[in-house]
């Protein structure tokens, strides 16, 4: 028997299937959005801003919905809850609906903290769309939106790559 090195990656979805996954999440958003003119699409600095983009494009190509696309920016590896703010100061969210944005949902900690800013003012709807859930969640965090549910030990890294088109998907290691 082979023993696996730790640093070997294992391909769990290729690019396109990446995008397929995209597309129907973009459909699952609008049908729960479709009675909404505008949407906000907030994604998590990094991959979770990528697929944000990749959303954003998709729900303008299947429906009339006008989308912001908003930057979520903040320290994901400090211990407390560091400031949240928007890419684009001063933009308002209030009595709107908004899909918070990330690749992978592990423990719920980073989406936790991504929530501050719409639990400041009275929103319409806040939902969360993910393109992993691991299903290892320490905080009460679910995603309505997900492209593919794995599960994995604790030990186990879940890499998604949106941003680099020769590396596009979904990979394990």
């Amino acid at each position: 028997m082979t023993k696996i090195e730790s640093n070997t990656r294992r391909q769990i979805l290729t690019s396109l299937e990446t995008s397929q996954k995209i597309r129907r999440i973009a459909f699952e958003i609008y049908e729960q959005n479709f009675q909404e003119t505008e949407i906000v699409l907030a994604g998590i600095a990094g991959e979770g801003y990528a697929f944000a983009k990749r959303l954003m494009i998709e729900l303008q190509d299947i429906s009339p919905l006008k989308v912001k696309l908003l930057q979520l920016l903040f320290d994901k590896n400090t211990k407390q809850q560091s400031p949240v703010v928007f890419d684009e100061p001063g933009f308002d969210v209030k009595d709107m609906v908004a899909v918070v944005v990330d690749d992978v949902l592990n423990t719920g900690r980073t989406l936790a903290f991504a929530l501050e800013p719409f639990l400041k003012v009275r929103m319409k709807k806040v939902q969360v769309a993910v393109i992993v859930d691991r299903s290892h969640h320490l905080f009460p965090i679910h995603a309505d939106y997900v492209g593919y549910s794995l599960s994995t030990t604790i030990s186990e890294h879940v890499e998604v790559i949106l941003s680099d088109s020769q590396q596009a998907g979904v990979y394990l290691k």
